[in-house]
């Protein structure tokens, strides 16, 4: 397997460099240099494979032989050992619950497989692995998680100061060993330029081996294409089209639904859910991808105003306008729609969903209404509602039960280190510590 970057498709790098560096010196991201599609009698038949069998051959043939069958297996199996299940609300309309990994969040997916790809390649190396990542909510506690007590590898997670929910915030802070967490002065856009900054600094890249753990690393992205054909295989079989609407930040869940489609899973439409950061929806709509400043909302995990895999997307869809259209819708949604969203699924299925599902189910709802035919819908639920405790309990009106692994944290220590936005504050603390 080769990878290429976004800004540069005439050299190459393999699946290892691609996974430690993260980012390439160009600040493009890397692209595998191609997407196979699967077997034809494989995805015939996705019903009698299991979730790990569905990872395993996403795997191979992407990776065209670079980790032998046996270690590819481990990888998987040690990585994705819990359940995507797709939950029934209506005929219409269908839920992929992916909160049901150690840190309640999807990003448990991603940041599970990649911490076995770091260390199956990191073996026999000596020198230290520094692994940088931003979160603007819950990617920061699936890392984390995922790479504690690795060793070989410390990880250091960037947070914006108030921007995240207290447990949230309690699984970047409260793990110690490996795990540093910084708590900076500013938005997850400012979090994630700092990680951007450190990789193309030459001085910090001569002297710290850096690596990153956000979706712009592609060992993040491919395990999350292959809940997406999990999903599809739990949805009744008739011939009605598939939908997958999909509440997006950064864009990587997105992105990896795009490369389950490029290997052949028979997706009719996807649709971005966003909040009042409605960067993708507007370019759906003008043509002009105009970034902006991030504003915090509700459904905080999407405050995201310059969405990183949005070159990648551009990067699949060939680069043009229409492209982008014919395969991906965008709505936006403000904090109010989404707590009526919320109020609504519970009072209609006694459902209770988070607010980056609600923003989903909003988005479902006006493609559905627009559509001239009965289509099966799937909105990501991408974190436990329980993470969101204050909120979802003050729009329902009720208690929510609180996972025993999330409660726990409640009481323990936060440990942080607090940092302005600049990046020379946070180039001298790297320095000093690694």
């Amino acid at each position: 397997m080769r990878l290429y970057s976004t800004k540069s498709k005439e050299s190459f790098v393999s699946l290892e460099e691609a996974v430690f560096k993260g980012l390439p010196d160009d600040n493009g991201l890397y692209m595998p240099e191609a997407i196979p599609k699967l077997p034809d009698a494989f995805l015939k038949n996705l019903i009698s494979h299991s979730f790990q069998d569905i990872g395993f051959e996403v795997c191979k043939h992407l990776f065209q032989g670079v980790i032998p069958d046996d270690d590819l297996r481990s990888i998987i199996e040690n990585a994705i050992n819990f359940p995507a299940p797709v939950v029934r609300l209506d005929d219409e309309t269908y839920v992929l619950e992916l909160f049901h990994g150690p840190s309640l969040a999807f990003k448990d997916f991603g940041a599970r497989f990649m911490a076995q790809m770091m260390s199956y390649f990191n073996l026999g190396n000596n020198r230290e692995l520094v692994i940088l990542v931003a979160t603007s909510g819950d990617t920061g506690g699936a890392v984390a998680a995922g790479f504690y007590k690795t060793p070989g590898i410390k990880v250091v997670v960037l947070y914006p100061s108030g921007k995240v929910s207290h447990l949230q915030e309690k699984q970047l802070t409260t793990l110690g060993e490996n795990i540093t967490a910084i708590e900076v002065d500013g938005t997850f856009d400012d979090c994630q330029a700092l990680v951007k900054q450190a990789f193309l600094d030459k001085d910090l890249t001569k002297n710290i081996r850096l690596s990153s753990a956000n979706s712009i690393n592609i060992a993040r992205l491919i395990p999350q294409s292959f809940y997406y054909f999990e999903a599809y295989k739990q949805l009744p079989e008739d011939r009605r089209p598939v939908v997958f609407c999909v509440p997006s930040g950064n864009f990587g869940n997105l992105t990896a639904g795009l490369f389950a489609k490029k290997m052949g899973l028979p997706v009719h439409q996807f649709i971005a859910a966003t909040n009042a950061n409605d960067i993708v929806p507007a370019y759906l709509n003008t043509g002009e991808y105009q970034p902006k400043p991030s504003v915090p909302t509700l459904s905080n995990a999407m405050d995201v105003g310059n969405p990183s895999n949005f070159a990648r997307m551009f990067d699949l869809f060939g680069s043009t306008w229409n492209n982008f259209k014919q395969d991906l819708k965008g709505y936006a949604y403000s904090d109010s729609q989404t707590e009526a969203a919320m109020r609504q699924v519970f009072s209609e299925y006694q459902y209770v969903i988070d607010p980056h599902g609600a923003v989903g189910i909003l988005a479902l709802r006006e493609y559905q209404a627009a559509a001239k035919a009965s289509i099966k819908g799937v909105v990501l639920e991408t974190a436990h509602p329980a993470k969101f405790l204050p909120d979802v309990e003050r729009i329902l009106g009720r208690k929510v039960d609180v996972p025993d692994r999330l409660a726990e944290l409640a009481e323990r220590e936060k440990l942080a280190v607090r940092l302005g936005a600049d990046f020379g504050s946070f180039k001298e603390w790297l320095a000093a510590n690694y």
